[in-house]
């Protein structure tokens, strides 16, 4: 196991530029940190004999001799990156720089309680690692993402209302059963927007990322840190209201834009269409199956059907209010559009558009980028290794950490 306590704080400096970046070669790696070139190549060296870095092939050829890039070592170990979403659960391993060595996604059910969906978590984790030929000691740490509020110091969740009955449960406790690793738990939807931070290799200091699906969230990364507030609800915008005479939402209040937007609100009025007669396209699919989803209202609005095409809108219209007043108030540089609901197509993705920017200030949204998250499958997984890694590799004692305060 690394002891990451005798690392110094510019050997720190050293892997977390290398982390960011993919791969640098000695000069550039050297010239990263506020060290003499001596003291630098020093640093590399060692690091390169603890295994914490490694030679990962050469950089292109500007000219002259083409340097050696390098990378976090491999060799050090491996980190689990698990995403459970309210109808999903994905679990993964991956290098330390990020590489994927295996993935698996399999639907769940959340509300069957935590304890059986974790047994089939440790299940997946187990069979990974068997496949890959990695012992349980060589976890560096593992990231969870769940759907709901957590208290990020104790990887508890609070008052999680998709999650009945998953608020007195440890998710450490649980996989440290098997694993020594360190366990680092947070919102679904922040560990997204650290792997969208993570892939647009920390360039944007000040973004969204929406997942809207059974509910709907927000990750915000503020200075290029994700921002998780004084008890680590920030950015649950499931629950501000677009309609105060709208329907009563899970939390017990009306008009939330999750009640009017998220899936099933989706699923409920592209089922209530097709009973109304006004679409003979999902009435077949009702027939045929029994109900209606998410993905049954894209293909028929993305074959042009007008019942569909109206259900669509009207959902791109109430996540787009309330993403305004949002963007009003924090004014970022982008918001990037995921989850299930996301793959309706490509009228949702424009009828939020039109919405923000109908109704933001012409100051905030004069550079704002509205978009689909980057490589949205793997995007879960690889934000919770991020974590892991964030937590674990990098954090320095006393280093402020990530969005705590």
């Amino acid at each position: 196991m690394v002891d990451w306590q005798r690392l110094s704080d510019g050997e720190r400096a050293m892997l977390e530029r290398l982390f960011w970046s993919g791969g640098l070669s000695r000069g550039e790696l050297a010239s990263s940190v506020d060290f003499s070139k001596s003291k630098a190549n020093l640093a590399i060296s060692s690091l390169i004999a603890r295994e914490l870095i490694e030679e990962g092939g050469v950089q292109p050829s500007s000219g002259g001799r083409r340097a050696e890039v390098l990378r976090l070592s491999h060799r050090m170990g491996v980190l689990a990156g698990i995403d459970i979403g309210a109808t999903s659960v994905d679990v993964a391993l991956l290098a330390p720089d990020m590489t994927v060595l295996d993935h698996r996604s399999e639907p769940a059910e959340v509300r069957d309680g935590p304890a059986a969906l974790f047994a089939r978590v440790r299940d997946l984790l187990r069979e990974a690692r068997e496949r890959c030929g990695i012992g349980a000691a060589q976890l560096l740490g593992i990231g969870v993402g769940v759907p709901g509020p957590v208290a990020f110091d104790s990887g508890m969740l609070v008052n999680p209302p998709l999650l009945p009955g998953w608020e007195s449960f440890s998710i450490r406790d649980c996989l440290a059963e098997e694993y020594a690793a360190p366990v680092f738990v947070d919102n679904d939807v922040n560990i997204m927007a650290l792997g969208t931070h993570w892939r647009l290799r920390g360039q944007l200091q000040n973004f969204l990322v929406i997942k809207i699906g059974t509910g709907i969230g927000c990750g915000i990364i503020c200075h290029g840190m994700v921002y998780r507030g004084r008890d680590g609800s920030a950015g649950d915008v499931g629950h501000i209201c677009v309609d105060p005479q709208g329907p009563i939402c899970h939390c017990g209040n009306a008009g939330c834009v999750e009640a009017m937007a998220a899936g099933p609100a989706i699923a409920r009025m592209a089922e209530a269409a097709a009973r109304a007669g006004e679409s003979p396209r999902l009435m077949e699919l009702l027939k045929r199956n029994g109900a209606l989803t998410t993905v049954d209202l894209g293909n028929a609005s993305r074959a042009g059907d007008a019942a569909a095409n109206a259900i669509v809108q009207q959902a791109g219209a109430h996540i787009g209010r309330m993403l305004a007043a949002v963007v009003n108030f924090f004014n970022p540089s982008h918001i990037f559009i995921g989850g299930g609901v996301a793959r309706i197509g490509p009228l949702l993705l424009a009828s939020i558009r039109q919405s923000v920017y109908q109704r933001s200030l012409a100051l905030s949204t004069r550079h704002l980028n509205i978009q689909y998250v980057p490589e949205v499958e793997s995007a879960g997984v690889i934000g919770a290794a991020v974590m892991a890694v964030q937590e674990t590799m990098l954090a320095g004692a006393g280093r402020e950490r990530n969005g705590r305060s």
